[in-house]
């Protein structure tokens, strides 16, 4: 891909309130961050369409501008319309693209296009003294909303339980928006369910719009009931030579067609995930935080079924094939206790 240039903004055209995601390439053609003033002048940023298959984003965005309209907004927001193009044809990214959450600062594609891009957005932001960040997402499976952190700290997780009570805490991948700002604001990533969920952009959308109220981020410890805290502990992927399916019978692995059922689960030691199919060495492979391939202390083979070796909680399984290839099969997880929530 060519040079990316990032082009600001400080005004909108009207029909951004009506246009639909797949033609917002008309009006920006281009990765383009919308600036406007508010009340307050520290900025909250949200960056909308990273993935451009996960459109909640910019209907709460859509929504957010029509509701202030009219009225000044109780602080200054920046929006960064992002993969444009991927949204056009309603994908996660083009085949000429890379990643556009898989590309800001601590990236492994810094030499990119993209990432130079996404180095200007957060130098933009650093420079507005900004209040805090907000990346929405949608995902393909059965998942409930959640908020996702990256680090540790209490404003971070107050940003996080407003939201709701399920948290999640993840360092891998690398080289997503919510890890860069992490750096430089309170930061966290909204699940939002599936895009075409009616829900997902309400309840983001009154969450966008209660933090543009606040006048400050509590520093105060999240009081136990107050939230449900996960930490990931390893990528779950299928090796690029394995085939697959949830329904076809010749492949090398047949998952369950039900998988996603056990997201956000804590299920046991021996939960199985699919049938192996063929008489090859077939293996899942797990990556942990420092990319170490941990596969084989995590899922054993018995009687040509693929299981877990130790209790669980599964996130962000799939049954979309596509995903799997371009992403991951899904997450694991475990519970971290209210100690070492509090343990800061």
């Amino acid at each position: 891909m060519g040079n990316l240039d990032l082009k600001q903004i400080d005004d909108y055209p009207e029909q951004l309130l009506e246009i639909s995601c797949d033609e917002l390439y008309t009006l920006f053609p281009e990765p383009t961050l919308l600036h406007l003033n508010g009340k307050r002048p520290e900025p909250l940023f949200i960056s909308v369409l990273l993935h451009g298959n996960e459109i909640t984003s910019f209907h709460v965005v859509q929504k957010l501008l029509k509701r202030y309209q009219y009225s000044e907004f109780p602080r200054s927001i920046s929006i960064f319309f992002g993969n444009i193009q991927a949204a056009r044809y309603g994908k996660r990214y083009l085949d000429s693209q890379l990643d556009y959450n898989r590309v800001w600062p601590g990236t492994v594609h810094k030499d990119s296009n993209e990432s130079k891009l996404m180095q200007k957005i957060v130098d933009e932001m650093e420079g507005r003294n900004i209040f805090a960040s907000i990346d929405i997402h949608n995902n393909t499976g059965l998942n409930p909303h959640y908020a996702c952190i990256n680090k540790l700290d209490n404003r971070f997780l107050q940003l996080a339980a407003l939201f709701g009570h399920t948290v999640v805490y993840f360092l891998t991948p690398k080289g997503v928006q919510s890890m860069a700002f992490s750096k430089i604001c309170p930061a966290v990533t909204l699940e939002c369910g599936k895009s075409e969920s009616l829900s997902g952009i309400s309840h983001a959308l009154e969450y966008v719009n209660a933090v543009l109220h606040m006048q400050e981020i509590s520093n105060e410890p999240v009081l136990h009931q107050d939230i449900n805290l996960y930490q990931t502990i390893a990528r779950v992927k299928v090796p690029k030579d394995v085939t697959f399916s949830f329904n076809d019978i010749n492949v090398d692995i047949l998952f369950a067609n039900n998988l996603d059922k056990l997201n956000f689960s804590e299920v046991p030691a021996d939960t199985c995930f699919g049938h192996v199919q063929t008489s090859k060495a077939i293996r899942l492979h797990a990556f942990n935080d420092n990319e170490e391939e941990v596969g084989e202390n995590l899922f054993h083979i018995n009687d040509q079924k693929i299981k877990l070796t130790k209790p669980m909680m599964p996130a962000m399984l799939t049954l979309d094939e596509t995903v799997i290839r371009q992403d991951c099969l899904c997450y694991l997880m475990e519970r971290l206790s209210y100690s070492e929530i509090n343990n800061l």
